[in-house]
């Protein structure tokens, strides 16, 4: 194995070629988070045939330029996928690959890029699509603990400090709470410009909206536990290419599954082989035409076919307290902590079903439709779906939230989309169904007059009423144990 240090239009470039005389297929990896930390992954590539070819993006690390978040990569990358083609070493065929940030620099060369830097296949691992999509869910509602702890760690600057927010934090618990959002910057420490910006970018599906168009293969690899499991469900099922496969577990954004209530030895895959497989089998047409794919079922050892989804059920819920409740800032419910407290002024609806008579697989669209009304002009609906195992032990399994804008004191009835599920339910196992108004610090605190709640420098307490009669919590169940299979066989055939 042979490795080369290039500099491909000023951008910092390492080339890992296989042993032999070649010419080699080829895999591009560009990322934000230092070319270096991908030197194994790169190897593996090379052992297995592929020339891998690894590329700081411009203004990180060592390449020159000025970083600028989600600008560059379609023509950075265009210019390195053509001079990849011309190196003595390529065959011509090449495979964009990428995590992350790293997956929207592989999507918009398949997706954007001119058909000679086109690349031949794609791999997208729990893909961060854009600024829109990485700053906000799709209800509107700004995430920002995630996004807090990504612009302090790589935010204007060429390197990375990836402790800087858990430092802050730790000098200063409250960091967080502080207002108007927009001052984070200074409470840092750090001048970081481009913080405020971020927020002002709301236009969500760009790279969605032209899948549709995609003429290569595509392989979109998420986790059940990654606030970006839904984007790559949409890519998956959005993709126009010849061949699109999918695979999804119980791992969160670093596709790691920890030990864990839903994660088990089964879940172990090794990812750089099934990538190496995947990709020789894209690159020859051994793939067959249309999406496929597998799933694991959480809490158990089972994977499912991609295309099974379950039957909705509708979980009949009983009132615990806090039909009546005060969603307060100054004490918001928050998303680091799933304990419930007792003999206060309710912050929530607490609602929860009877013990599960018998295990369920749930697989699929999680919702709650609710009739509720807030003495607010704006007000969030936070649900969060909690499992309490027979022992008491509380399990986080969905959450979602909703921003709406109304008359105060309107009666309304809406619906909160949770997103997916895929998990094994015990028998005997409660759930417990919160309806807050906050969900902090992973989201903002909605200051509820109708202000931005990035720039608002007060914020108001929200009285809130919901009709426990009128809430449903609909789950999608299998009617059936389902069989086990290889997701390697789902993603290589």
């Amino acid at each position: 194995m042979t490795r080369v240090h290039q500099a491909v239009g000023g951008l910092a470039t390492d080339v890992y070629l296989p042993d032999g005389a070649g010419p080699f297929p080829g895999v591009l990896i560009r990322t934000p988070y230092d070319r270096a930390r991908h030197a194994a992954e790169a190897r593996g590539w090379a052992r297995r045939g592929f020339a891998a070819v690894v590329q700081d993006v411009r203004g990180r690390f060592a390449s020159a330029g000025e970083w600028r978040p989600y600008e560059n990569e379609a023509a950075d990358g265009a210019s390195t996928a053509r001079w990849i083609r011309r190196q003595h070493w390529s065959d011509g065929r090449y495979v964009a690959v990428g995590a992350s940030y790293g997956a929207h620099c592989a999507l918009v060369l398949a997706l954007e890029a001119h058909e000679a830097a086109r690349p031949d296949a794609v791999i997208a691992a729990v893909p961060a699509l854009g600024t829109a999509e990485t700053a906000r869910e799709p209800s509107g509602v700004e995430r920002l603990l995630a996004r807090a702890g990504w612009w302090a760690a790589h935010g204007d600057r060429p390197d990375s400090d990836e402790g800087a927010l858990d430092e802050a934090l730790s000098a200063d618990p409250g960091l967080l709470t502080h207002l108007p959002l927009t001052g984070l910057p200074d409470r840092l420490g750090r001048d970081l410009p481009s913080w405020a910006g971020l927020w002002r970018h709301r236009e969500r599906g760009r790279l969605i909206s032209r899948a549709t168009l995609a003429d290569v293969p595509l392989l979109a690899v998420g986790g059940h536990h990654d606030p970006f499991a839904e984007d790559t469900l949409a890519l998956w099922r959005c993709w126009g290419g010849p061949s699109a496969r999918l695979l999804l577990g119980p791992w969160g954004h670093g596709l790691v599954a920890a030990p864990g209530p839903d994660a088990g030895p089964a879940h172990r895959l090794v990812l750089g082989e099934l990538y190496a497989s995947w990709a020789r089998r894209a690159l020859t047409g051994g793939l067959a035409a249309g999406p496929q794919g597998a799933q694991a079922l959480g809490d158990g050892d089972l994977w499912l076919s991609a295309g099974v989804e379950g039957v909705p059920r509708t979980q009949p819920l009983r009132l615990l307290h806090g039909s009546r409740f005060t969603s307060d800032p100054d004490r918001p419910v928050r998303s680091d902590d799933l304990t419930v407290p007792t003999g206060e002024e309710p912050d929530r609806c607490l609602l929860a079903t009877r013990p599960l008579p018998r295990p369920l697989d749930a697989v699929g669209a999680v919702r709650v439709r609710l009739r509720a009304t807030a003495d607010t002009p704006s007000a969030d609906w936070a649900a969060r779906l909690v499992a309490v195992t027979p022992d008491g032990v509380a399990q986080r399994l969905a959450v979602g939230v909703l921003r709406r804008e109304e008359s105060a004191g309107r009666h309304a009835e809406f619906t909160v989309e949770l997103g997916r599920l895929t998990r094994r339910l015990r028998a005997g196992t409660r759930l417990r169904l919160e309806i807050a108004g906050h969900h902090f610090p992973a989201h903002a605190r909605n200051p509820h007059d109708g202000a931005d709640p990035v720039t608002a420098d007060r914020l108001l307490a929200s009285r809130r009423e919901v009709d426990p009669a009128s809430v449903t919590l609909t789950l999608h169940v299998l009617p059936s144990r389902p069989t086990s299979t290889d997701p390697a066989k789902e993603i290589l055939r």
